[in-house]
């Protein structure tokens, strides 16, 4: 027998992540398929709406009709008690890729910067020099 698990019984294996795709609920003109991506990616509405109509006028044809109304069908609303994020957090996730090898590379680089400078620490930490300092700076405390 299989569980259908609900958004509230689930919300611990949620990734804290808001940028998942979901269609709007307050921006919408028909279904909250542009919406949703216009929220999705910091894009203005109108623009994925203008771009929606050209692709279905010039390109796609009923083919957008029917790629619309299939992520209509999948895609799920807004949740209703989804808390707003800090414009900090919000800038946060903004800058996580949602490329895997991308993400990987920049975590790389980041933990290489972090193990130079603690090298660089280290370094300076341990010389003679420091040791010296750290002497006059106690003499100077003591007297």
């Amino acid at each position: 027998m299989t569980r259908h698990y609900s958004d509230q019984d689930s919300a611990e294996y949620r990734s804290p992540n808001p940028k998942r795709y979901y269609r709007s609920r307050n921006d919408k003109v028909i279904a909250g398929v542009c919406g949703g991506l216009a929220e999705r990616f910091g894009w203005e509405p109108i623009l994925v709406r203008i771009l929606f109509v050209l692709a279905t006028i010039f390109m796609l044809g009923p083919l957008s009709i029917i790629i619309y109304m299939t992520v209509w069908m999948i895609t799920p609303r807004t949740p209703l008690g989804r808390n707003a994020i800090s414009p900090e957090e919000d800038a946060f996730w903004r800058g996580v890729s949602d490329r895997p090898r991308a993400t990987f590379g920049h975590l790389k680089y980041t933990f290489m910067d972090l193990d130079e400078r603690l090298q660089s620490i280290e370094r300076k930490v341990t010389s003679d020099e420091w040791r010296l300092r750290k002497e006059f700076r106690d003499l100077e405390r003591g007297n």
